[in-house]
Parts: structure tokens; C-alpha cells; sequence
């Protein structure tokens, strides 16, 4: 069990009157809650939730606890509406733009509906930064791709934070094809989702170049106190257009076993629609955005695996291939 004293440090950073509130507010959506699940879920011990407890007993929160079962609270009590922080509007609004294009109409117009009421209530310096972060944001996938999981980009906040307040970003970064990593400044532009992973869009100060950077590729990232000029003939849409144009998204087709289709469609976010039929599996069409990091993926299928159309990607999972044999032989 952790003691006080190694407990993590953005929990020690969040002061104790934050906590408080949070442990009210997760009461509030439990019927009864056990000391060692709060002590998991805000990562401290559970000797510092027996004192919390205490302390908003003692400030008149009306907390019933039992040995064995766990605290609940009575029935009928509710905080005032607590207001959001930036990270949590813009979290929500982000959130907000998956739902519309991962879910069906059932979903979108409730949200929407969500979205205005909270955009409402914001203050006016939270409402322009959740509206700089929603315009330099974009969301691009197919029906029956899966949705990213934004709690797992470990990066995310302090890439929107570049990227609203036009601050740059240092970071080491580690490409698909490199065992190290280069260390880079860059002026974040946008952030964007597409092929099944959260991409940060900059203007690389190394390269000289807008850069695509996938946000869990980064592995040490810096907010500098140092703004830069905003690029006025740079547009996120529009280069997201043209990036599709220039083939960045194409259709490749692959023939996966049977035993394989279950891991090809949970890897590739995609679904899965048989063409062809043969040996004991089926050629399948899907949307590539790198066809290096394609070819790789095939190699790791081994024989449930073959790449059929372009004829490139062939060319370059057979190099792959006679790489590695080279390197047994």
C-alpha cells in the first residue's frame, strides 16, 4: 500500500479542498463506496480517506459510514453545480466532436443539445479558449471505426494547451521506423484524429515543415513560455483536404486467415466486409494512411497475412521480409 509520502505527484499537486469536493462528487454518483475503491481511484491511501471522510463530517456533510460496507451519502443531499476548468470543458467538447462522427443521430442531437447548455454556463475566458481548441480540432474516420480513447494520449492536455494558447512545444519524439528519438520545437497547429490515432499537426522548427506527430508516439513533451506568430495562410481544414488528396488515406487490399480476422479488425479500427473468399480465409478492402507502418503490421501476421493490391505495398512487405531473413541468415 502507498504511503503519504509516495503518492503520485499530481495527486500531492491537486489540494486538499479539490479533493474534497471530488470525493463529495463521486459519492454523489454511488450508492455506497468503499474506503479501498476512493483510495484507488484518487490514488492515495486509505488512511488519507479515512481523514477526508472525517473532514467533511466535521463541515457538515452528511456521511454515513459503516465498517465493512462503506460510505454513503444521505439521501436527497447535492453540491451546488461545481464549474469546469478549461481542460474539462475542452475534454467535453472534444468528446463532443467523436460523437458526432463515431455515433448515429440518437446520439449527436442530445449532445449537441448537451454541448450548448454547458457553452452556455462557461465563463467568456473558458468559452473562447473550449472555441479555439473546437476550431483547431478535427475528427476524421468511417462508419464502424472505433473511437480513440483520449484518457489513454497521456500528451493530450498539454498539446491542446500549445495549440490554444500558441505556445511552443519541445518534445522527444520517437517515429514509427526509428529506435530513438530526435528532439524537436515545434509550433502546434491543430490536433487531429484519423486512422485510429490522435495526431498533433505542427510546424517542425528541425524539418523546417508541417509535421504530423502521433500524440502516443511522443515520450517527453514541455510547454515553453514562448508564443509564436500565427501562420495566416495555414488552414487545418484545408490541409487536411489536401493531405487526403495527396493519398494520405488510400484503399489497400489484403487477405487475412479466418484466425486472423478477429485481431485485423480490432488493430485496423475497421469493419471487416468479405470480397473474396479463398484459402481458408478472404481479401478484404481497408484504409491505409501509412503504407510503410502497413507492410510492417502484415509481417506480424506471418502466413495469416497477404498483401494483394497496391502492387507497392507487396513491394514493400517483401523488402521487409528479405530484411529479416537477411538478418537470421
Amino acid at each position: 500500500m502507498l504511503s503519504d509520502a509516495d503518492q503520485p505527484a499530481y495527486n500531492l499537486a491537486m489540494n486538499r479542498t479539490d479533493r474534497l469536493v471530488a470525493m463529495v462528487l463521486f459519492l454523489q454518483g454511488r450508492r455506497v463506496v468503499r474506503a479501498a475503491e476512493m483510495a484507488k481511484h484518487f490514488e492515495v491511501t486509505e488512511r488519507t480517506i479515512y481523514r477526508d471522510m472525517s473532514a467533511l463530517g466535521e463541515a457538515g456533510v452528511p456521511i454515513s459510514g459503516e465498517a465493512g460496507v462503506g460510505y454513503c451519502l444521505m439521501k436527497g443531499y447535492q453540491l451546488p453545480p461545481v464549474m469546469f476548468t478549461a481542460e474539462e470543458a475542452s475534454a467535453l467538447f472534444v468528446g463532443g466532436e467523436l460523437v458526432k462522427q463515431f455515433t448515429d443521430a440518437s446520439l449527436q442531437g442530445p449532445m449537441a443539445s448537451a454541448l450548448d447548455k454547458l457553452r452556455a454556463v462557461l465563463p467568456r475566458d473558458r468559452q473562447d479558449h473550449v472555441e479555439k481548441l473546437v476550431s483547431r480540432t478535427i475528427v476524421r474516420g468511417r462508419v464502424g471505426r472505433a473511437a480513440p480513447d483520449v484518457g489513454t494520449q497521456r500528451w493530450m492536455v498539454t498539446v491542446q494547451q500549445g495549440v490554444v494558447l500558441r505556445r511552443l512545444l519541445r518534445m522527444a519524439y520517437r517515429g514509427l521506423e526509428r529506435d530513438e528519438d530526435t528532439q524537436r520545437e515545434v509550433e502546434p497547429l491543430g490536433v487531429v484524429f484519423y486512422g485510429g490515432s490522435w495526431y498533433l499537426v505542427a510546424w517542425c522548427r528541425l524539418r523546417l515543415g508541417i509535421r504530423h506527430f502521433r500524440v502516443d508516439r511522443i515520450q517527453r513533451l514541455e510547454l515553453l513560455p514562448v508564443t509564436f506568430a500565427p501562420r495566416e495562410d495555414f488552414s487545418l481544414a484545408e490541409h487536411m483536404e489536401r493531405s487526403g488528396v495527396e493519398g494520405d488515406s488510400r484503399p489497400v487490399r489484403i487477405w487475412f486467415h479466418d484466425h486472423a480476422r478477429e485481431r485485423a479488425q480490432r488493430e485496423s479500427y475497421a469493419t471487416l466486409s468479405e470480397e473474396k473468399r479463398r484459402d481458408g480465409g478472404a481479401e478484404y478492402t481497408l484504409y491505409s494512411y501509412s503504407l510503410e507502418w502497413t507492410a510492417q503490421w502484415l509481417l506480424s501476421f506471418g502466413e495469416r497475412a497477404e498483401a494483394v493490391a497496391p502492387a507497392k505495398l507487396r513491394s514493400l512487405v517483401r523488402a521487409a521480409a528479405e530484411k529479416i531473413v537477411k538478418q537470421h541468415a
